[in-house]
């Protein structure tokens, strides 16, 4: 199969879907490879590094049109969709569901689209989210640490536990990966950490992987007032369903927190946990609602460009390789859980419920049209 990688268009945005060893598996194993030039030179691989391994550099016309896998990372923008057409596979972090103008674009062309963020395994587990989640979680810490420097408008408060002062508290809204991501830096540094989540079972998992400066608290309102009242940071880690119609923290909460506190979203989500944040970018980060500082950058992995492509590229691999040596029809057919569930849409047929239920769309069953083949 002729595969194509390509330089990501948004902005900010410098991670890369394949790395030099990526490619030289896929090659290595009779695939065609073509990458766009300088698709990965932020993250770390040059042109020269991609052709010793065995690629075609190529202007990104060209890798769109010759490819018949088209391997990304983020969504795709308007001036791409041209080139999705009924024989292009698509796998890259879609988001679907709020991009309804992409997700026309994508049914109209009948091409197959596989999206990273709804892949599961058979645990239930989400593979292509886990490597990005756990960074992505580490870097809205870090994000706190600069924004929180007199320097850079913050009160001036030191994010870790130093003698004589009092002990920062951070508190993060969910214990899954990204939020075990936060906690293991924030605990590192001897803060006291407040993690609060729904279920017993996921906090109980991340107790046996914390350190003992991090407490635990079940999801209910009297704990998030406690918490919003007397965290300097509160940092939220949870994807939100949207069918929920009220937020975990609402605009008239931050009235309660203390004197430049902050609030870090990584999960973005629009509505989501947190009533007043929106998504920012890497060159606006931050925005102020009643005092408090908010960062909410939606592509945190995006700064950390090398080591965030090279684990999405490991991550990924098995995937593109599954649908590279079987094809799409078979792939499907072999594969339950990875594959179907990442499926998005085949031929015109959307099979992603949480995108069906929101944009008003048609859903196919994604196990009868694989059972078909």
């Amino acid at each position: 199969m002729i595969i194509g990688v390509l330089k990501e268009i948004k902005p900010n945005e410098y991670r890369v879907a394949a790395v030099p060893d990526t490619v030289r598996e896929l090659v290595s194993r009779g695939h065609e490879v073509y990458v766009e030039h300088d698709a990965g030179k932020i993250a770390g691989a040059s042109d020269e590094d991609y052709a010793a391994a065995g690629a075609t550099i190529a202007d990104a016309d060209t890798v769109y049109t010759k490819s018949t896998l088209i391997y990304k990372v983020k969504e795709l923008f308007p001036q791409e969709f041209k080139y999705m057409t009924k024989d292009k596979i698509l796998m890259t972090y879609i988001h679907s569901n709020a991009h309804p103008e992409e997700t026309d674009v994508l049914l109209k062309s009948g091409c197959t689209a596989f999206a990273y963020e709804d892949f599961r395994d058979a645990n239930g587990g989400f593979p292509l989210l886990k490597p990005m989640s756990q960074i992505a979680g580490r870097g809205g810490f870090m994000a706190a640490m600069h924004f929180k420097q007199a320097v850079h408008g913050g009160d001036g408060q030191i994010l870790c536990n130093i003698t004589g002062v009092d002990t920062p508290v951070i508190t993060i809204i969910g214990a899954g990966n990204s939020g075990m991501g936060a906690a293991t830096f924030a605990a590192a540094l001897g803060n006291e950490v407040r993690i609060i989540d729904n279920s017993l079972k996921a906090m109980e998992a991340a107790r046996l992987a914390l350190p003992p400066n991090v407490t635990f608290l079940m999801s209910s309102r009297a704990n998030f007032v406690k918490c919003i009242k007397e965290s300097d940071v509160i940092i939220n880690c949870i994807m939100w369903d949207r069918t929920k119609n009220e937020p975990l923290v609402w605009k008239k909460d931050l009235k309660m927190m203390k004197p430049g506190a902050m609030i870090v979203d990584v999960a973005c989500d629009e509505p989501g946990a947190i009533e007043t944040c929106s998504s920012t970018t890497h060159t606006d980060p931050t925005f102020v609602v009643d005092g408090i500082t908010h960062y909410c950058v939606d592509n945190i992995p995006s700064a950390f460009a090398k080591t965030s492509s090279e684990m999405l590229a490991s991550a990924t691999l098995p995937m593109v390789l599954e649908i590279a040596e079987k094809g799409v029809e078979k792939a499907l057919k072999d594969n339950k859980y990875f594959m179907r569930t990442g499926l998005t849409c085949y031929d015109g047929k959307l099979t992603l419920a949480e995108t069906a239920v929101k944009q008003n769309r048609p859903l196919t069953d994604v196990n009868e049209l694989a059972e078909s083949f």
